[in-house]
């Protein structure tokens, strides 16, 4: 078992760094509330210490070829895979979610991205663009030094899906992870100067809110990645424009997800518990709002109700173990008080609802049935193991009401008439889209959201616009023409 205390709270210029005046950091177990690991938040002589090396490194890493970075980038990937279990332990304590879990989705998917761009690093061309007899070319270059500010739900997964595209188009990465969950970030910073990364190219500083704010603020600042809620998303956009600083915004969402009465059942099913219980629900995209046709609805609520019974609530470091505790006590308890007011708004309590007497933040698998448009629970992010299920007659009824948030990130539909499957997806407002599955994230795929679920895009070869930019280059190749 991997040991949880870090030999010091940061990562920065390739070494370990402490300041024990940083105010205390704990790091709590979610499955039983004890602590872990002891911390300190960045001062602001460590946060100046990581701007520096980062500055300084990526002058040296933007010279580099496409080639040589790719390779560091890929070093690590199979660093992270020949370490999954002590990773994937880690993230466990970290996030309370189930080893079940972690073994698959976290630092695998970590490993997948930087492998993935890695593999694109040599292939960052610009383009030729003749232009009769004069002729013009283009220059991908980095932006600089970039923050990335990361959630608490999947923090190794987040700190390389923003490190993987910052770091292969030459820039270099400061990384806050949520106080939460402080720990797993720093095992990528040390694998990355294992891998070749030069010293200061991927720093981590913990801390809470002020010391992303002083990150943000940072004139050394060129480019800003936030994970988080829409309330904070606001916020740093807000203080990144101020400085002019490139952003991509990953934020929160209130997803549809419809299921038609011709949907396969267990399939649909499937999708809902996927996009509502993975991760005791604390997932971004979460298909929350699940609009489910009149005619199926019974049938669905039952098949559900039956699969839930197979939810096995214990010890996450038990491969036994399905479903985990929600991250803190304070989470747990926002979640509780979403339950309790849902139901004095007149939703159907269908199973759940309650918090299990064991230690630790868990919630149990909740499901409201009967659930309106206008309640609570159907308008607001909740982040936590509570799926509400709307009921729908009509398509163009279904699409109008999921539509009608300020919300845009994901969207779901299920149904064997392809033909419908297309035509409402194209309808729905949302940038992350699933048919016939949920919360499907292959890093080959472009992932962010619409309206107030956020700006930019991870992943994929579209994440690459988000961390470079063009120079254009005009060639005259003939005699300048002056009017004097």
């Amino acid at each position: 078992m991997i040991n949880p205390q870090p030999q010091a709270s940061h990562f920065v210029d390739g070494a370990w760094l402490e300041d024990a005046a940083g105010a205390a950091l704990a790091v709590i177990h979610p499955a039983t509330g004890a602590e872990i690991a002891h911390l300190h938040e960045a001062t602001p002589a460590v946060i100046d210490a990581a701007l520096a090396a980062a500055t300084r490194a990526q002058a040296d890493w933007a010279q580099r070829s496409g080639a040589e970075r790719g390779r560091v980038l890929r070093r690590a990937a199979d660093l992270i895979r020949a370490r999954n279990r002590a990773l994937s332990e880690l993230e466990t304590l970290d996030t309370g979610k189930p080893l079940q879990e972690t073994l698959v989705a976290d630092a695998s998917s970590a490993a997948d991205a930087l492998e993935y761009f890695g593999g694109l690093a040599a292939n960052l061309t610009g383009e030729h663009i003749p232009l009769g007899a004069n002729w013009a070319y283009t220059i991908r270059e980095p932006l600089g030094v970039c923050v990335g500010i990361g959630a608490w739900n999947y923090p190794t997964q987040i700190a390389c899906w923003k490190a993987a595209p910052a770091l292969a188009c030459g820039n270099a990465m400061v990384f806050k992870p949520s106080e939460e969950t402080p720990l797993c970030a720093l095992q990528i910073a040390e694998i990355l100067v294992e891998a070749g990364a030069p010293a200061g190219l991927f720093n981590v500083v913990q801390g809470r809110g002020a010391v992303g704010a002083a990150l943000v603020s940072d004139p050394r600042v060129a480019k800003v990645s936030l994970t988080g809620s829409v309330p904070t998303g606001a916020r740093v956009y807000a203080a990144a424009a101020a400085g002019m600083k490139h952003v991509t915004m990953e934020l929160g969402g209130k997803s549809p997800l419809i299921v038609f009465e011709d949907a396969d059942l267990d399939d649909a099913v499937g999708g809902a518990i996927l996009g509502n219980f993975y991760s005791s629900g604390q997932v971004c995209s979460n298909g929350t709002r699940v609009f489910v046709h009149r005619a199926l609805r019974e049938a669905f609520l039952a098949r559900l109700t039956e699969r839930l019974a197979g939810v096995v609530m214990g010890d996450p470091l038990d491969e036994a173990t399905n479903f985990g505790p929600l991250v803190s006590a304070a989470q747990r308890d926002k979640v509780m008080g979403f339950i309790t007011r849902a139901q004095a708004e007149g939703a159907r309590l269908v199973c759940g609802g309650t918090i299990p007497d064991r230690p630790g933040f868990f919630v149990a698998p909740t499901v409201f049935a009967d659930v309106t448009d206008d309640m609570e629970v159907a308008r607001d992010e909740v982040f936590g193991p509570v799926m509400s299920v709307l009921d729908f007659d009509s398509e163009e009824e279904v699409l109008a009401r999921a539509n009608a948030t300020e919300f845009g990130l994901s969207a779901g539909v299920f149904t064997r008439d392809l033909t419908r499957a297309h035509r409402v997806i194209a309808r729905l407002q949302a940038g992350t889209c699933f048919i016939n599955s949920y919360n499907d994230a292959p890093v080959e795929v472009p992932f962010g959201g619409t309206k107030a679920s956020g700006v930019g895009r991870e992943n994929a070869r579209a994440a690459i616009e988000h961390y470079s930019q063009l120079k254009s280059v005009f060639v005259r190749m003939g005699p300048v023409e002056a009017p004097y």
